[in-house]
């Protein structure tokens, strides 16, 4: 499936290019495939570089907690869960511990921390892998979690509506978190149904419910609060409490006599070997998703969506932050552009820049996290991983239009 989605990445930019060149006469289309070739990949390897430092930082502090005992009793609470969601994932495994934190720091907004732990998951995960080539069951289920999961402190989109206009910068945040919820929830039904996960099972439904009403008591919450307020306090509970976690892991390797700064190194080295084996694997994604982009197929896409909504005659206000959500599955930084152009286009107020902050927030990256995990265990065969990855995407962006026309249209 991979070399399918990255093949077709390339020949479909290649017909497109082929196609303004000849029809619309576009002779500068293939130089700015090439210049998208050289210059994504400087920027892959310039990714994994400034991954080394985040990587080793935070598999020591992961190594101290794993160590001292504290990470297991994080898990313990979510293990009746997993156990139903991932029956091959053996209770107490490690792996448990570091999907817990990878989807806590997810759910707070921190991209740094949440990428090395989520790179442990997958290791771990990778250890009770019996076909090594191939995602496991435990794999796509998480991996599909993380590139939707749900992001309750928004801050940097908060701080872009900010420094581009906008009156209330915070105004996106309950649409945000419906998006990012709906985008979640049927990621988990797209990859129950395909790998005939109970869902109506008594602890499953228990803890969904739960989580439903956390999610609900923070929008309720936030919501109540001033702007200001609101920023400053999302900022300061996401930092508060992984740093509390930090400081948690060190403490309880001082309390039990571990010897906490050898733990940390020998979590850092892991850190630096995994950043270099992920290069090779974030060029070759990066590379063709800027060669797609570059041949105008991406620019294609968004018209024929456009001519779509005139042919059904539909309020075509949402085409307008369209960008964003293509862009959205293939690029973080590239939707965050696109977001940050729709901002300046039409305002940090108007419709469709409100659509595009809340898509912006609805998910995650899906082929980067594809690239970036199963690329630093060697998975080349992803089976059903990108198709769910996509369910959760189209409908994270689905209710982001939704959920824009109800709050602002």
């Amino acid at each position: 499936m991979l070399n399918i989605i990255w093949t077709g990445f390339f020949l479909i930019a290649c017909v497109t290019a082929g196609f303004k060149l000849i029809v619309q006469g576009d002779q500068q289309v293939f130089a700015d495939i090439m210049t998208a070739l050289f210059s994504l990949s400087k920027s892959a390897f310039e990714i994994a570089l400034g991954l080394t430092g985040v990587l080793s930082l935070w598999l020591g502090i992961m190594k101290i907690g794993e160590q001292s005992g504290f990470i297991h009793l994080l898990t313990r609470g979510l293990t009746p869960l997993f156990s139903r969601l991932m029956p091959d994932v053996p209770a107490g495994h490690p792996a448990l511990a570091a999907i817990v934190m990878n989807i806590s720091a997810n759910a707070l907004g921190l991209d740094n921390a949440a990428t090395p732990m989520g790179i442990k998951a997958m290791q771990e995960l990778q250890t009770l892998n019996p076909h090594p080539d191939t995602a496991s069951n435990a794999q796509i289920l998480f991996l599909v979690i993380n590139t939707s999961g749900v992001t309750l402190f928004p801050v940097t989109i908060f701080t872009y509506r900010a420094q581009l206009g906008a009156a209330n910068p915070t105004d996106v945040f309950i649409p945000i978190l419906i998006a990012t919820y709906m985008s979640t929830l049927f990621g988990l039904l797209a990859v129950a149904w395909v790998q005939k996960i109970n869902l109506l099972d008594k602890v499953v439904l228990a803890y969904l419910g739960g989580f439903s009403l956390v999610v609900g008591g923070l929008v309720a919450y936030f919501a109540g609060l001033p702007q200001a307020d609101m920023l400053q306090q999302s900022a300061l509970a996401s930092n508060v409490i992984l740093f509390g976690l930090v400081i948690s892991f060190i403490a309880g390797a001082a309390y039990q006599g571990i010897n906490a700064y050898d733990a940390f190194i020998t979590g850092a080295k892991e850190g630096f070997q995994t950043a270099t084996l992920i290069i090779p694997y974030l060029v070759a994604m990066l590379v063709a998703i800027g060669v797609f982009r570059a041949s105008g197929a991406l620019e294609l896409l968004a018209d024929g969506a456009r001519a779509l909504v005139h042919y059904c005659n539909l309020d075509e206000r949402f085409v307008d932050a369209l960008p964003t959500a293509l862009m959205k599955p293939f690029s973080g930084s590239g939707a965050r552009a696109m977001m940050i152009d729709t901002l300046k286009t039409h305002g940090a107020d108007s419709f469709a820049g409100r659509l595009a902050s809340i898509v912006q927030g609805s998910t995650e990256t899906t082929f980067y996290v594809l690239a970036i995990y199963f690329g630093a265990v060697g998975i080349k065969r992803i089976r059903h991983a990108a198709a769910c990855g996509i369910i959760a995407d189209f409908a994270g962006i689905t209710a982001a239009i939704v959920v824009a026309y109800w709050f602002f249209g």
